[in-house]
C-alpha cells in the first residue's frame, strides 16, 4: 500500500510539474524546437530542472536500495549505437510533429480530447512494435 501511495504521489507531482512547466502545451514545445524561427528558450530551464536533480540522484543511490523494495534502475550505458540513434530520431520526429512526448501525452488525455487518445494509441503501438524493429535494426547493422 505504501508503494502504491508513493507511486500515486510521484506521478501526480510529475504530472503537475509537466503542466506548470508548459510541457503539455504543444505550441510551447514546438516553439522550443523552432530554433530558426520564433524560438522559445524557456523549456531549457525545464530540462535543466530535470537533468541536474537526476545527476545528483544517480550519485546518491549508488550502493543503496529503494525504501519500498525493488532495485534502482541501472545507469544508462554511455555508448551510442544504432538503436539509440534510431530511437532518438523517431522520438524527435514525434515530439516535433505532435509537440508531445510520453509523459505529457498521458497528462494531456484529460484535456486534449480525441487527438490525445489517438496520439497515445499510436505511441503505445510504437512501443509494442519497437522490440521487433530493434531486432531488425540489429540484423541490418550486422550486415553493414
Amino acid at each position: 500500500m505504501q508503494r502504491l501511495f508513493l507511486s500515486l504521489l510521484s506521478g501526480g507531482l510529475f504530472g503537475a510539474g509537466l503542466f506548470v512547466s508548459g510541457m503539455t502545451d504543444t505550441t510551447k514545445v514546438q516553439g522550443w524546437l523552432d530554433v530558426f524561427g520564433n524560438w522559445d528558450p524557456t523549456l531549457a530551464f525545464v530540462m535543466g530542472g530535470a537533468l541536474v536533480p537526476m545527476f545528483v540522484a544517480w550519485r546518491l543511490t549508488k550502493g543503496r536500495r529503494p525504501l519500498v523494495g525493488g532495485d534502482f534502475p541501472a545507469e544508462p550505458r554511455p555508448e551510442m549505437d544504432h538503436r539509440l540513434i534510431a530511437g532518438s530520431v523517431l522520438f524527435g520526429m514525434g515530439w516535433g510533429l505532435a509537440g508531445l512526448c510520453p509523459g505529457p501525452a498521458v497528462a494531456s488525455l484529460s484535456y486534449n480530447g480525441v487527438a490525445g487518445f489517438i496520439f497515445v494509441g499510436a505511441m503505445l503501438f510504437g512501443m509494442l512494435v519497437a522490440p521487433k524493429a530493434g531486432r531488425q535494426l540489429d540484423w541490418l547493422a550486422a550486415r553493414v
